[in-house]
């Protein structure tokens, strides 16, 4: 009755072995591949967290690499807290405006641009500031003579007209019939570009007089992103079905002296894919870049004071003209009580004009950020691949091989992003294809070590009574080793003996003998291991070691030839020192010289033996030809003899083919060749 019970709780414990085996199987593949494939859902997720994770990367690239301020012909003529206690408190009178734009047309200017809208009129003017005064006899007298007075926005449009003077409306999402005076021609190619435009619902625009005397009329707003930072700025907006430009595209126009600008849609000429939107925008002799609704990345410098001319400057005796002729000026305002500030990613606190500024800086330059149609598609690809290699891997290598292809695969999504930004001014996210790998990496490494120590509690449990506790451990580490068999595959194959072995051996008894075979064997061993080399055996005083197992290795024959070479520089260094022991010891030296035969060719490799012992090795025709080269190396006088599939792997060494031998065992001749030195031989 014990024994069968002993029997069912035997029978049971395998069975529940087999079962936790192979959910571990599963689990590891399934369990990683199911995390990455979520974190691509939500990676396309549309979700608003999405794009600010990507966003706060693309600010942090900026922080560390901003662009180079560079004097071009940009301006922010700045009403700054001087200039309006110099020139009067704000809003100024249309006179005083008009004051400035007749002095910067003086001094030259390629357009002069508002960062404002002049939406009422100007209240100060004498006539509509005289009738607010009481009625009486004296100031019945004054109205008449106040009405007989220049209107100030007359004076002001005046100013304007022949100025290259642009101005600037604002867009709403309260609806009203309001629509901004196109002032620019718009020429398109492809897809109609409004169908690609956000549509807003009213306007806030200038009084007639001066939007008919302005050379240019653009919006001065601006999208902010979710958190709040301007990021991004729309060349292009959409009122009632009509196409309208930005401030800083009508700022350049105007410049330039061209009639209107062109846009480029998917579609157009040279265009390939579907309807992905706005692609680019042609002013005069400039092209920008845009995103599928017209936006475009604004590349901010840090603050540049020599940027900013205050207001108040451009009125003095002494100013010279040279800042302002054949410039782009905005008129703007950084002076704190006017509240015209934007959050940028490198300033919290930057007046909107000066983002006006960094675009058509940007735009003069030729120096501009994109985010373009194939980058998500290479960023998904890119987590795909990584993942599913790790997911792959994992199992098989283990938990610190694969962390180091996890940290290349990092540092390369990292350096990717990084030298795209700086080197061509793409924008492709890091943060995702990073996540993908350690999220991986972490639930694969979590299930693979769950799995490793199952099993090596049960390795343990079989032969903690059997073997030596080092050998458990390592079967513990490695249980894998515990089953025979073999698996073909191309490799490299080195022998190497010492010459007159027998006639060096007559001078030492058996414990001399050893340390001189130890002192040999030990730096030739490190040579071949710190060459990707796999010492097999130790024969006597030969040496068997071979190459690409049991790792893959692709410059097999490459590594095996250099390592054949540094063994003879190294041994000829080491009869050096060998050679001064024996002439302080009083006694006769005899130089060590060896043959090193080399051979490539499909092998197979895995651990051979019998059910009793096995150890890892080689076997195959290629093999006993690398020892037959060996052993023909003395007959030709030379230290390296390779076979033709070596010579032909790394043909970067030299070497001089000696002859065409068949050699004992083989049925077919081969050639062979002496390995003499490297290339620069």
């Amino acid at each position: 009755m014990k024994e069968k019970l002993g029997d069912v709780a035997r029978g049971a414990a395998g069975w529940y072995r087999v079962k936790r085996g192979k959910f571990y199987a599963l689990a590891q593949y399934a369990a990683p591949l199911a995390l990455l494939l979520l974190l691509l859902a939500l990676r396309f997720s549309g979700q608003d967290w999405v794009q600010l994770v990507q966003h706060r990367a693309f600010d942090e690239m900026m922080r560390l690499n901003p662009r180079p301020y560079q004097a071009v012909p940009v301006r922010v003529i700045d009403i700054d807290d001087e200039s309006l206690a110099r020139l009067g408190q704000w809003p100024w009178p249309r006179t005083t405006l008009a004051r400035v734009v007749r002095r910067l047309n003086e001094l030259g200017a390629a357009s002069i641009v508002f960062d404002a809208v002049f939406a009422e009129p100007d209240r100060s003017s004498p006539a509509r500031a005289a009738a607010s005064w009481p009625s009486t006899p004296e100031a019945e007298r004054l109205k008449a003579a106040a009405a007989r007075l220049p209107d100030n926005d007359e004076a002001f449009a005046a100013a304007m007209k022949g100025a290259g003077v642009v101005t600037g409306f604002a867009l709403t999402g309260q609806k009203n019939a309001a629509m901004p005076r196109m002032k620019a021609a718009m020429a398109t190619a492809g897809d109609d570009p409004a169908r690609y435009l956000e549509e807003y619902a009213g306007a806030v625009v200038n009084i007639p007089a001066l939007e008919k005397a302005s050379a240019g009329n653009g919006n001065f707003g601006f999208q902010l992103e979710a958190d709040g930072v301007v990021r991004r700025v729309p060349l292009l907006f959409k009122k009632d079905g009509a196409v309208l430009p930005a401030l800083s595209l009508e700022a350049l126009r105007v410049a330039q002296e061209v009639p209107g600008f062109a846009v480029k849609s998917s579609g157009g000429s040279g265009e390939i894919g579907g309807h992905t939107g706005i692609v680019k925008i042609k002013v005069g002799d400039i092209v920008i870049p845009t995103d599928g609704s017209g936006k475009v990345w604004v590349y901010f410098t840090r603050y540049a004071p020599q940027r900013t001319v205050p207001v108040w400057k451009i009125f003095e005796k002494d100013f010279s003209p040279d800042s302002i002729r054949g410039n782009v000026t905005f008129i703007g305002t950084s002076a704190a009580g006017l509240k015209d500030l934007r959050v940028t990613p490198l300033d919290p606190a930057l007046p909107g004009v000066e983002v006006h500024a960094n675009l058509v800086e940007q735009a003069l330059q030729g120096k501009f950020l994109n985010r373009p149609d194939w980058a998500e598609g290479v960023e998904a690809a890119y987590m795909l691949l990584l993942g599913l290699l790790l997911a792959l891997l994992l199992p098989r290598f283990g938990a610190m091989r694969c962390a180091m292809a996890g940290a290349a695969g990092v540092a390369l999504a990292l350096y990717a992003s990084w030298k795209a930004f700086t080197g061509y001014g793409y924008l492709l996210d890091p943060v995702f294809p990073v996540l993908s790998v350690l999220a991986v990496y972490m639930v694969s490494s979590l299930i693979n070590y769950l799995r490793s120590e199952t099993e090596r509690r049960q390795v343990r449990s079989a032969f903690s009574r059997y073997m030596h506790p080092k050998m458990v451990e390592e079967l513990a580490k490695h249980p894998e080793k515990l089953t025979l068999g073999g698996e073909t595959r191309e490799m490299t194959i080195l022998f190497c003996d010492i010459r007159g072995f027998t006639t060096i051996s007559e001078q030492y008894d058996a414990h001399g003998l050893t340390t001189v075979i130890t002192r040999f064997l030990t730096p030739m061993t490190d040579i071949i291991m710190q060459r990707m080399g796999y010492i097999d055996k130790y024969i006597g005083d030969c040496i068997m070691a071979f190459w690409n197992a049991p790792l893959d290795d692709a410059d097999h024959a490459a590594n095996a030839c250099e390592s054949a070479l540094t063994m003879q520089e190294t041994l000829a260094a080491l009869n050096e020192k060998w050679k001064a022991e024996a002439e302080a010891e009083g006694r006769k030296h005899l130089p060590i010289n060896i043959g090193v035969g080399l051979n490539s060719g499909p092998c197979c490799v895995g651990n051979m033996g019998s059910e009793q012992r096995f150890n890892y090795s080689v076997l195959g025709d290629d093999v006993n030809l690398a020892s037959r080269l060996e052993g023909q190396s003395k007959a030709y006088g030379v230290g390296i003899i390779i076979g033709p599939l070596t010579r032909e792997k790394a043909p970067g060494f030299a070497a001089l083919e000696l002859d065409l031998i068949k050699v004992k065992g083989k049925t077919r001749p081969v050639r062979i060749f002496a390995l003499l030195g490297r290339a620069d031989m």
